[in-house]
């Protein structure tokens, strides 16, 4: 099995020391090096527990036969463009059970026209892993709010909507709600 845990990791900008001490329960960095390269097998339960301290899913961390790859033409930061050292590519969006989508039919706050959100679907008992991240609520009538999480007060969520000076709304007790885990933008 090949997999994409390193690609992963440093998309996401993380060191060996940083993966291993957000797994649960707590790994070295050693041991996250060893399931990296192939020198350790790589279980199930260990990709679970890698997918989840980088909060993926575990099929990203999988490369599959005849999966398509995009390669990477240059790394761009703060001092322009550059060409990568190395090949690198990057996986294509999958379709993962649990995920719902959001279609940006207009421009508001960070996102633009024709964006595409994918959510994670999570329960109320995880809405607090949701703190400072943008989420999906349903409301009452076949209605949604989609903003920022800022706070929670038990059954209570503070939400602060997007787009320049937007009040807080509070939303109470809803039964779910859809974390944003990735953006698609057509440019």
């Amino acid at each position: 099995m090949i997999t994409r845990i390193r690609a992963v990791r440093k998309a996401k900008g993380l060191t060996l020391e940083q993966v291993g001490a957000l797994c649960d329960p707590p790994t070295t960095a050693q041991t996250i090096g060893r399931l990296e390269t192939g020198t350790r097998t790589v279980s199930v339960k260990w990709l679970n527990r890698i997918a989840k301290a980088l909060d993926v899913s575990s099929a990203e961390l999988v490369a599959l036969p005849g999966q398509s790859a995009a390669p990477v033409a240059a790394l761009l930061g703060p001092e322009g463009a550059r060409a990568p050292t190395r090949p690198m590519t990057l996986p294509l969006p999958l379709a993962i059970e649990g995920l719902i989508g959001v279609h940006v039919s207009a421009s508001i706050g960070d996102y633009r026209s024709g964006d595409a959100i994918w959510c994670r679907q999570i329960t109320p008992d995880a809405f607090a892993s949701a703190l400072n991240r943008d989420i999906l609520l349903p409301r009452p009538a076949g209605r949604f709010l989609f903003g920022r999480l800022i706070g929670r007060e038990g059954d209570r969520l503070h939400i602060l909507p997007l787009g320049a000076n937007a009040r807080q709304l509070v939303l109470t007790d809803p039964p779910w709600g859809a974390v944003a885990v990735q953006l698609i933008r057509q440019l």
